[in-house]
């Protein structure tokens, strides 16, 4: 039992939940869905992720990977026309990556896994 208890406490610490706000990834992601968030800073193009905003240490954003190159990352909604992403602040350090999106959780008619574009 404790070593079942120590396989959940550390699979917990490696997943976030989030919330998605606005309009920038609609129609993959609408706002006020829920996701599951592995914490990596492994990404590849293609992959949806949270990250901090460059721009507002305070803020997270959600976007899609377009490029990885070396330390850093570009990222563009898939809403291109409501997206705050890499064509206006540049590419983002990978420090600054959060995880990879993988699953949405809410709304539960909705619910499944996230995949690779």
């Amino acid at each position: 039992m404790n070593r079942l208890r120590r396989i959940f406490s550390r699979a917990a610490g490696r997943i976030l939940r989030v919330e998605v706000e606005g309009r920038s990834m609609v129609p993959t992601l609408a706002p006020g869905e829920r996701l599951l968030v592995h914490r990596t800073r492994h990404v590849r193009v293609g992959d949806i992720v949270v990250f901090v905003d460059p721009e507002e240490a305070t803020r997270r954003l959600i976007k899609r990977v377009t490029a990885v190159t070396g330390e850093s990352v570009l990222v563009a909604g898939d809403n291109r026309d409501e997206s705050r992403d890499s064509s206006e602040f540049g590419p983002v350090p990978r420090r600054l990556i959060l995880g990879r999106a993988w699953y949405r959780y809410f709304p539960t008619e909705n619910r499944k896994r996230l995949r690779r574009h």
